[in-house]
């Protein structure tokens, strides 16, 4: 390290920051700035700030980690404040008084990470909390910090055994093991004459800097108070060494604690599992192994499924120990949507170009045309009658719009976005199983999606069958087989077993049920007119705006793409009120900070220009910034324009033939008029709604200014 990590300079010590986060954060980043350390405030606090979106920095004991890793970032670097009065970074124990700014450079190495991995590690230590506690100067607090990266600037932060690579656990074991007595031992001990039980486990959290390092020492600590063996995986940004085979073979049971799955989840195939976010394993240690111990001697545990990945990777499709059963189906189907998601966008953008080089009326024969004709024997003029090619004056025939090579090519198109949005409902039925129960879930899901396809359940079918393949999956995968059996169960057995228990339910039970639901629905949304498919408009804008690219969103989305069909007008409006409603928040907000600047911090007006292509796009996210800054005041603006927009479009019959592209797939929309001014208005009412409701407020919007040195006497 060529400069330590802090200074004097970046040291804010019994400081009032402001009252919320947002403030806190930017003025230990203007810090960094002042020190040269960052180069860009703005991007920096956008940086932080989307990590801080992922999940709350907040930790148990009045600290909290804002960490990111950033283009903003010149080397790697430390903020330290010592909050007066605190504030909330998100915590369940209450507000921060203590906050420690870690950035790290996106480009740089990874020696840095380790570094700022052992920092991470000494937040769980009382005694380093405590003397940045009782710092009296920004000296004192720089020679805290520096103390304990000094002796560790060379080592590695990802050793396989946590409990033994860092030093001042190795002490704190020491310390306790005369005392590690009673409950701890007697909790700890196998059944075989006191042998101690011995664990191993994973951390890992979205960028890998903070949270995975302070996991994996708040279990090295717990487990050396107590006298268990316990070996821990950090997959985090600094790297990671794998577990040695031998020590996962032997291990009695397997904590993760993670946000964002496990690589190489099979190795720890057949262990007793137990599974957190990573939050849990730092605020409450002794729940998480009192979990794992108590796995350990359970024949009936939860066991790691013996297909559970084996490489790259893999989020678990299991419910961890602490996710209520409705968060984890809901978890489930939102992975369904998202990998159905570019098949719709992909085969669906591919229709509309098929329309734009054929026009309208080649779904009605696009198979024949792709089919019977090719580029040495392009079609003439074609007639069609009933979805058929006829000869022409036959009675009752028309002639297609288009002929010779555009046709040809528009139907060639066609028939490839066809076979993209073939796969839709298997894909979403096979990855809500998959989002269940991990691999063995995909064919059962798969084939319950397919057969929904086939016997016209649609997408209601593919959400029956994929949430029924999940959990039957699930289910078999704890069953308890003899050893040579095992290997045969994830590869042979279950898809096997599952697929057939799945595809009978659908042609003996529930297929013509759920058919004639779908039929139903289709019939009753066709039906609709006047009033009822305003309203219809109305409710699909609420949705699309109410969580801005969530599950409400999502759930329309996907209720307009599953029954979209080239030849059901009532479809075609559905999805052109999708999609314009969706593109009314980014464009809201953009407009906003345009016209009342002085609402908006200056990170805000730069998402504003950015929301505007987002917008443009059919990307809702891209209001997501403004709406996670001030919730009560954006998501109901945005509601308000959603739902004059999907009005407006039922009112002018609007129809879509793109399932997205938002402005830039006007040539499939019709009439162009009138998605335009759908949009428009829309925007026009959010915009003017979240003005006034911002206005409305006492506080100006913050502005960014560094906060000056406040030393403590």
């Amino acid at each position: 390290m060529s400069h330590p990590i802090i200074e004097t300079a970046t040291v804010r010590l019994d400081a009032d920051l402001g009252s919320s986060k947002d403030e806190v954060i930017r003025a230990l980043a203007g810090a960094l700035v002042d020190a040269g350390r960052a180069n860009d405030l703005d991007a920096l606090v956008s940086d932080l700030m989307a990590r801080e979106g992922k999940a709350a920095t907040g930790m148990k004991g009045g600290i909290a980690i804002p960490h990111c890793k950033s283009q903003a970032v010149a080397e790697p670097s430390l903020g330290f404040a010592r909050l007066d009065p605190p504030v909330d970074f998100g915590a369940k124990d209450g507000p921060a008084d203590l906050v420690l700014m870690i950035g790290a450079p996106a480009g740089g190495g990874k020696e840095h990470l380790k570094i700022l991995a052992t920092l991470a590690r000494n937040l769980v230590r009382a005694e380093f909390v405590d003397a940045l506690r009782a710092a009296a100067t920004p000296e004192d607090a720089v020679s805290v910090i520096q103390g304990v990266l000094t002796p560790a600037a060379d080592a590695s932060s990802s050793s396989p055994s946590g409990s033994t690579s860092a030093a001042s656990t190795a002490t704190t074991a020491a310390a306790t093991s005369a005392t590690a007595t009673t409950a701890g031992s007697t909790t700890a001990s196998g059944t075989g004459g006191g042998q101690p039980l011995r664990l191993v486990a994973v951390t890992a959290c979205p960028t890998g800097i903070a949270h995975t390092y302070m996991a994996a020492d708040s279990l090295d600590q717990e487990a050396a108070r107590r006298g268990v063996q316990i070996q821990v995986e950090t997959q985090g940004s600094a790297g990671s060494t794998p577990l040695d085979p031998a020590v996962i073979e032997a291990a009695d049971a397997v904590i993760f604690a993670t946000d964002v799955g496990v690589r190489d989840r099979g190795r720890f195939a057949g262990k007793p599992v137990v599974e957190y976010g990573v939050k849990k394993a730092i605020d409450s240690p002794a729940r998480v192994l009192d979990e794992a111990l108590a796995a350990a001697g359970d024949p009936d545990a939860k066991r790691v499924p013996a297909s559970s990945g084996s490489g790259g990777d893999s989020s678990s499709g299991g419910s961890g120990s602490d996710e209520h059963w409705a968060r984890g189906l809901q978890r489930a189907v939102m992975t369904g949507v998202s990998y159905m998601i570019p098949f719709v966008a992909a085969g669906g953008l591919l229709l509309a170009l098929g329309f734009l080089f054929a026009g309208y009326d080649v779904a009605f024969v696009w198979q024949e045309v792709a089919t019977g004709f090719t580029l040495t024997d392009l079609p003439g003029q074609v007639w069609y009658l009933d979805g058929e090619i006829v000869s022409a004056g036959t009675a009752g025939a028309e002639m297609l719009t288009h002929a010779g090579l555009r046709l040809y090519i528009g139907a060639v198109l066609f028939a490839i976005g066809q076979a993209a949005m073939g796969f839709m409902i298997a894909v979403l039925s096979g990855y809500i199983a998959y989002g269940l129960a991990d691999r063995p879930g995909i064919a059962p899901g798969f084939v319950g999606g397919a057969l929904s396809a086939t016997l016209g359940a649609g997408f209601i079918g593919a959400l029956v069958t994929g949430i029924l393949a999940g959990y039957l999956v699930r289910w078999m995968t704890t069953w308890k087989t003899p050893r040579w059996l095992s290997g045969l169960m994830p590869v042979v057995l279950i898809p096997l077993l599952g697929s057939l228990a799945i595809g009978l339910l659908m042609f003996l039970l529930l297929g013509r049920p759920l058919a004639s639901l779908t039929s139903a629905m289709e019939s009753w949304l066709g039906g609709m007119s006047g009033t009822s498919v305003i309203l219809l408009g109305v409710i699909l804008g609420l949705m699309m705006c109410f969580d801005l690219g969530g599950p409400v969103n999502k759930a329309a989305y996907t209720f307009a793409t599953a029954g979209l069909v080239a030849d059901n007008p009532a479809s075609l409006r559905i999805m052109a009120a999708v999609m314009a409603a969706g593109m009314v928040p980014p464009l809201a907000m953009g407009l906003a900070t345009v016209v009342r600047k002085r609402l908006f911090t200056e990170v805000e007006q730069e998402n504003g220009r950015a929301a505007f292509l987002l917008g443009a796009s059919f990307i809702t996210e891209g209001a997501i910034p403004f709406a996670a800054a001030d919730p009560i005041r954006v998501i109901p603006s945005m509601m308000a324009g959603g739902a004059v927009t999907g009005a407006l479009i039922m009112a002018f019959s609007v129809e879509s033939y793109a399932p997205h592209g938002g402005l830039f797939v006007v040539f499939a929309i019709n009439p162009v008029w009138g998605y335009l001014v759908a949009i428009l208005a829309g925007m026009l009412v959010s915009t003017t709604a979240v003005v006034l409701a911002k206005s409305a407020r006492r506080d100006p919007a913050p502005v960014a200014a560094p906060a000056p040195v406040a030393v403590a006497a």
